[in-house]
């Protein structure tokens, strides 16, 4: 049973976004692996910005300095 795990800061990403990427990441799978769509898990985690970190420092304070 593939499982995937998409990570993404949480900055409004709708649910059809989102259907969009299960859907997406669940076919590359199939096409690439050739594994089975039925047995295919995908989880997105939605991680704030505060929590997301590049360069030493938050991807809030890299968004607010890019102002």
């Amino acid at each position: 049973m593939p499982y995937i795990n998409i990570k993404i800061t949480n900055e409004h990403v709708t649910p059809d976004k989102k259907a969009e990427l299960i859907k997406g990441a669940t076919q590359l799978l199939v096409d690439v692996l050739d594994k089975n769509p039925q047995t295919t898990v995908v989880v997105i985690d939605e991680v704030d910005t505060d929590n997301w970190g590049i360069a030493g420092e938050t991807i809030t304070a890299r968004r607010k300095n890019d102002q």
